[in-house]
């Protein structure tokens, strides 16, 4: 019989939920995930298809991606092998736009992380950056990649609630909608391994792709 998981502790929940809040300086706030594009092209229209479109990205996308980043860098003891696993999560990106939120989210949250709990992190990728970190603190990997993508999502809907018609209280309704995905994808990711990366969000790729040459813009991606 497998040893009972630990419960989390206050503190680790707490820590958790300092790196992933909105006041955390990643900048995520500026970042839109090709969302701008999506809704410029007339792809999203309203909640519901802003539901779809995040389920996609967490269940084929991005989400279960830096999922499966989040648990490798997690686990790999040696920093040469944690430097192999950050080379793939970039060579994973798939446009300029979208491996540049990546880095730069990542780099910042290296430099803040570092700054306030003395953890060895330089310029790595956004979700081998949280793995690794979680790591270095023992934090729980199930919870870490949880309410990391819980986080993913809920600034996306954020962004979304700056570019179309969708209110305070059906973000809320979408991100309540989301939660169980959230679990299924961690699940996934926790029991999983790099060899089972994949995507197939084709539209989510090319909508990233189309924002780089966007006429006008509020979001860097």
């Amino acid at each position: 019989m497998a040893a009972p998981t630990p419960m989390p502790t206050d503190t680790q929940i707490l820590t958790l939920n300092q790196w992933l809040s909105p006041a955390y300086p990643v900048g995520s706030f500026a970042y839109s995930h090709g969302l701008e594009a999506a809704v410029d092209k007339g792809w999203l229209r309203d909640a519901s298809s802003l539901t779809e479109w995040l389920e996609d990205v967490l269940k084929h996308g991005a989400g279960f991606s830096d999922a499966l980043f989040v648990a490798a860098a997690y686990r790999v003891g040696c920093v040469v092998k944690l430097t192999e696993i950050d080379a793939t999560a970039r060579a994973f990106a798939p446009s300029k736009e979208r491996l540049f939120e990546s880095t730069q989210q990542g780099e910042a949250f290296c430099a803040v992380t570092a700054a306030i709990s003395g953890a060895e992190l330089h310029g790595l990728t956004y979700p081998v950056a949280l793995g690794r970190a979680a790591a270095l603190q023992d934090l729980p990997l199930h919870l870490t990649i949880k309410m990391y993508l819980f986080a993913f999502v809920s600034n996306l809907v954020a962004a979304s609630q700056r570019l179309m018609p969708v209110g305070q209280t059906e973000g809320q309704q979408i991100l309540r909608a989301l939660t169980p995905t959230c679990e299924q994808v961690a699940e996934q990711a926790e029991t999983g391994n790099l060899t089972m990366l994949s995507s197939t969000s084709f539209l989510i790729d090319i909508a990233s792709m189309q924002h780089e040459t966007q006429y006008s813009r509020i979001f860097r991606t």
